[in-house]
């Protein structure tokens, strides 16, 4: 007979919720029916791609309780991005030429949806209930630094140099940058983890931050770490599948086709949204910050090094210049990011600027 301590066991492998394991299983075994065949395939792969990402927040946030900030809030941020940008290099590696401005795209599209999006919908939420929540500005600053300078160096700068016609760097100059973007990207992680990690933590008296909750135990933490991984790759691939139908429903509405990449972009993203959200409504808009502007910074600083390789070995010409609408809008989230986050202190207020910067964003992509 079966106790109900092993009953419970059953329903908890490893102490974790028996969805949770299952979601992310049924995720990957998805992958492998390739692109949908149809109105129902597509409903039930866009099921398991929602429940893929609910996982994913759910052990991002176990991972989170088990290391410490900012240590969780960077697994979740370099784990998609990593994944994303296999994504892209995978893409790149099938379409060739044709793929060119892909990286310019997806770049643009994750810093809108991070630093607008993300950080919109968390203040909203976050200053809805709080009316005011504070974070560590010092780290902030410095993350919003360095993606300005990344931005620029990126998506900016190509439009203005003579080596290369049009918007595209030269050899040396794509080394180059590539080569800056690791570095800056390795001295936030270094900044973050180790030499200034105080600026990244702030405590709040009534923040709901895992305080008074048990202890993670390894073994269970070390079961999210992989079930993490696994939801990430059912997530990012379950996208690349449905694209081709949500590439016909935009194709079959009339809108441009950079919309599509937009789509499958926040689907990526989504589980970074979810844990941010969640963050902020318990008053961790801190944990919110850390995860959208470190998203914004590894999807740049891993992403230009990649394809900056694969297209030396391809021979491949990387389109990476905004154009003159992309880049006003760029100029306009770096700045009013700046501004908004300059004070150590949110409300809605902030959240309704960006979220009316994302909806431009948006607006004039499908109406341009």
């Amino acid at each position: 007979m079966i106790s109900p301590a092993s009953d419970l066991r059953l329903l908890r492998p490893f102490g974790l919720t028996l969805w949770t394991v299952i979601a992310p299983a049924l995720a990957v075994l998805a992958i492998g029916l390739g692109k949908p065949a149809g109105a129902v395939s597509a409903l039930v792969m866009g099921l398991l791609l929602g429940a893929a990402i609910m996982a994913a927040v759910y052990h991002a946030e176990i991972l989170a309780h088990y290391l410490g900030e900012p240590f969780g809030t960077l697994v979740l941020a370099v784990a998609v991005t990593v994944i994303e940008v296999s994504l892209i290099v995978s893409i790149m590696l099938g379409e060739g030429a044709q793929a060119q401005a892909l990286a310019r795209d997806t770049l643009i599209a994750a810093i809108m949806i991070t630093i607008n999006a993300i950080v919109g919908i968390c203040l909203l939420a976050g200053g809805r209930i709080h009316h005011e929540q504070s974070y560590t500005q010092s780290g902030v600053s410095a993350g919003l630094a360095m993606l300005a300078t990344l931005s620029v160096l990126t998506l900016i700068l190509p439009n203005f140099t003579t080596s290369a016609p049009g918007a595209f760097y030269e050899t040396k100059q794509l080394v180059f940058v590539a080569v800056v973007s690791l570095l800056i990207y390795a001295t936030f992680v270094m900044a973050q983890t180790i030499r200034h990690r105080d600026h990244f933590l702030h405590q709040i008296a009534d923040a709901n931050d895992h305080a008074h909750e048990d202890a993670v135990a390894p073994t269970k933490a070390l079961a999210a770490g992989g079930l993490l991984l696994v939801a990430l790759i059912g997530v990012v691939f379950l996208a690349k599948n449905l694209s081709p139908m949500i590439e016909g429903a935009v194709a079959s509405a009339g809108l441009p086709r950079a919309l599509v990449g937009i789509i499958i972009a926040a689907l990526v993203l989504a589980p970074e949204g979810f844990a941010a959200l969640r963050a902020a409504r318990a008053n961790r808009v801190q944990t919110s910050l850390n995860l959208a502007i470190g998203s914004a910074l590894a999807t740049i600083g891993l992403t230009i090094p990649s394809v900056a390789i694969v297209a030396l070995v391809l021979g491949l010409e990387l389109e990476l210049g905004l154009s003159m609408k992309s880049t006003v809008l760029l100029a306009l989230t770096l700045l009013v990011a700046t501004l908004t986050l300059s004070r150590g202190r949110t409300t809605i207020v902030q959240g309704v600027i960006h979220l009316v910067i994302f909806a431009t964003y948006l607006f004039t992509t499908i109406v341009p």
